[in-house]
């Protein structure tokens, strides 16, 4: 799959996805005759991981661990499980953040939403 197949699919575009390769986010993709980049499927699955973690708002020094360790295989498996493990628990706290930021905004709203009703209200006792 062509470079621009995998920006399309993703949603990376073909310059982060370069990037992503260059610091060692990805591995290299194999290339064709040409030179031009051919990602197989498993490299299409990597490059879905990463924006997945990159949304989450994984740091890219961590996935670069992460993927190092992949790379030196299963003896690493502990310690890319720890890994993981500590970015979930930031992740529960960041959701647990932002579940306090929406629970605040939607009091806000009903507050809004009880002021316009008491105003609307007014109006229609007035127009009485």
């Amino acid at each position: 799959m062509k470079i621009s197949e995998v920006s399309e699919r993703s949603g990376i575009s073909p310059d982060t996805l370069r990037y992503y390769e260059r610091i060692g986010l990805l591995p290299p993709v194999n290339r064709n005759d040409s030179g031009i980049r051919d990602y197989s499927e498993l490299d299409v699955r990597r490059v879905e991981f990463v924006k997945c973690m990159r949304n989450a708002g994984l740091p890219i020094e961590v996935l670069i661990e992460y993927y190092g360790l992949v790379q030196q295989g299963d003896q690493t498996i502990e310690a890319r499980k720890e890994i993981l493990i500590e970015q979930r628990e930031k992740l529960v706290a960041k959701m647990a953040e932002i579940q306090k930021t929406l629970d605040l905004v939607d009091y806000k709203i009903n507050v809004y939403e009880n002021a316009l009703l008491i105003r609307e209200k007014e109006l229609i006792e007035t127009e009485d």
